[in-house]
């Protein structure tokens, strides 16, 4: 799954802790990196943040009612806060 134009990170990673799956990123090298982890959120926002939002990020979400759950985010414009 890929996000983009995610201006409200804080709304993004709420959403991400609230999942009982693993939600990784998956960097452009194919590294995996645990997003329910508060230091690689942390390490997300530092590397991907630029003029205020993060462009793109690539996900794998394990369990479908995650998937639905950061779908609902997406969809419900909470993104752009």
């Amino acid at each position: 799954m890929t996000l983009e134009n995610i201006s409200n990170i804080d709304g993004l990673f709420a959403v991400i802790n609230q999942c009982t799956g693993n939600v990784e990123l998956i960097s452009d090298e194919g590294d995996c990196i645990n997003l329910k982890s508060r230091l690689a959120q942390y390490m997300t926002v530092a590397g991907a943040f630029s003029d205020g939002y993060i462009r793109s990020l690539r996900l794998r979400v394990e369990k479908d009612e995650d998937k639905v759950r950061i779908f609902d985010f997406i969809l419900s414009g909470e993104a752009e806060k």
